[in-house]
């Protein structure tokens, strides 16, 4: 410790995002003189709609020391392999966007290109019976790989489907432990330093007042510091993702939870359908300026697959980014930095790479612009690269049976997405910029799972024999389907490693 060490942290704001961030500040700022506190109002609550998540998670969950079984049991669990995709190429169109790897690359050459040159030679089956994960999942089998996984079940990547409200409770548990205190109470009134503009302090109904050097603003939409105090602005994107309504409401499983999310594509928007251990998840996004609130939620409740477990639960929300993530000494994380809908799950990691971020450049109470700098172009560009690939979905589409189909269809997209595709649909080249949140993979999937198919393919791979590949590729699909029929069930597995203790039945009296 120095004299320049920040020793106030206030996290404001609970769920989700704020105890991913107490509990990481728990683990890695654990020095003996920095002091987390978090401010949560239970009279305000959470919305808590990001049941989905992608790989990277287990990566945080690891750095934590989290035992996966343990947080499977207590947040009602299951596998998540990929996304399956209905209605959104065309109507009736169906395809899944794997985790994980496809194939295997030859020579620095993507496998989908050897795919490609085949396809060009004779009828292939769809590029996906080369993902582990996609065969996997199409037959409902899960097994963990471990670190000393063989081919092919090494290919076999995996995230969770879980229930946020119990997550957020779970890493509320492992943050207390950690020493972070949790202050209850609703913020009146936040306190800037006059000279600097700083956050000084807040000020809560009951009177308390919460001083801090460095404040994390998780209090979601409203941006109750990032916004609200600082007045940092917001960049709207809704000209190019024009969905901002949502409306959530679990049902009962109508049978064994499958290892996948669902997005059925409907006439205004798009449903979410997400297996738990207990409940399925679902939910409706569309866009108010083309279907009404009461028609989304007849449409929703029309397609459950089973009965309803709650009243429907609306939200309003704009799809964008806040223009700073970092401004003066607050930093927002969550709903309160941006939001881009959940198509991709992407809600939750975008939290956990704001933390990476934040601990990779902490600052100490000087502030070094450098230090904030850094962080924004970062966030900035990992936003970018998440609205780019779901703008990809709505306007890579055939639909035209709807206005709001026909308006997808018709956006001008950003230049550097518009490259992309050209790009691609020239000679099925994907050119990665920087570290990317989204590999080859599974730009492929969608581009080809929705009709962006390549006129050509890369003509290096005319340098590898025809024959050979083609014996190479029929091996490798024959081994993704013969590891899957060995695999448990997901059903199975959970319940012989991580199955959530069930309710205790009522006791029966006798008078």
């Amino acid at each position: 410790m120095n004299e320049h060490s920040i020793r106030e942290v206030v996290i404001v704001g609970g769920g989700t995002a704020g105890w991913m961030a107490a509990a990481a500040l728990s683990r890695f700022l654990n020095n003996g003189y920095t002091r987390v506190t978090l401010i949560e109002s239970e009279e305000i609550g959470t919305i808590g709609v990001g049941e989905a998540t992608i790989p990277p998670l287990i990566a945080f969950n690891s750095l934590l020391g989290i035992n996966e079984n343990e947080f499977m049991k207590a947040t009602q669990a299951t596998f998540k392999l990929g996304i399956e995709f209905v209605n959104w190429g065309g109507v009736g169109d169906r395809y899944f966007h794997p985790f994980g790897s496809m194939g295997q690359d030859l020579q620095g050459l993507p496998f989908h290109q050897l795919y490609l040159r085949e396809r060009a030679r004779r009828v292939m089956p769809d590029i996906t019976e080369w993902a582990m994960t996609a065969v996997a999942a199409s037959r409902g089998k899960f097994a963990r790989p471990g670190r000393e996984a063989q081919f092919p079940l090494n290919q076999l990547n995996y995230a969770f489907h879980f229930d946020a409200g119990l997550y957020a409770r779970f890493l509320r548990n492992f943050a207390e432990a950690g020493g972070v205190r949790r202050v209850e109470g609703r913020i009146v009134d936040v306190q800037l330093n006059g000279e600097t503009g700083f956050v000084e302090s807040v000020k809560l109904s009951d009177g308390q007042s919460i001083a801090g050097e460095l404040f994390i603003d998780c209090s979601g939409f409203r941006g109750l510091l990032i916004e609200q105090a600082l007045e940092t602005g917001y960049e709207d994107w809704t000209h190019w993702l024009p969905c901002d309504r949502a409306i959530a409401v679990p049902s009962k499983l109508s049978g064994p939870a499958e290892p996948f999310t669902r997005s059925t594509a409907h006439s205004s928007g798009w449903q979410w359908r997400i297996p738990l251990q207990h409940r399925m998840g679902n939910g409706h996004v569309y866009s108010s300026a083309h279907i009404s609130d009461e028609d989304a939620q007849r449409v929703l409740l029309d397609n459950l697959e089973g009965e309803p477990l709650a009243e429907p639960r609306r939200l309003s929300f704009t799809t964008g980014r806040r223009k700073m993530a970092w401004n003066r000494n607050v930093v927002s994380l969550g709903l309160s930095s941006g939001f881009v809908e959940p198509l991709e799950s992407t809600s939750i990691h975008l939290v956990q790479a704001g933390i990476a971020r934040l601990i990779n450049v902490f600052p100490d109470r000087r502030f070094n612009p450098l230090e904030r700098d850094e962080y924004n172009r970062n966030m900035k560009k990992g936003f970018e690269w998440v609205r780019d690939f779901i703008i990809l979905h709505y306007k890579a589409t055939k639909r035209d049976d709807s206005e709001f189909w026909k308006r997808c269809r018709s956006i001008d997209i950003p230049a550097e997405l518009s490259e992309r595709i050209e790009h691609f649909r020239n000679k099925g080249r994907i050119f990665a910029e920087g570290v990317e949140l989204f590999p080859v993979t599974s730009w492929v999937a969608v581009m080809m799972g929705q009709h962006i198919v390549p006129e050509d393919y890369d003509p290096v791979v005319d340098g590898l024999d025809v024959d050979k590949v083609a014996g190479a590729m029929e091996q490798l699909r024959t081994a993704y389907l013969d590891m899957a029929e060995r695999l448990p069930t997901m059903s199975e597995f959970i319940a012989n490693c991580c199955a959530a203790p069930k309710p205790a039945e009522p006791r029966e009296f006798a008078l």
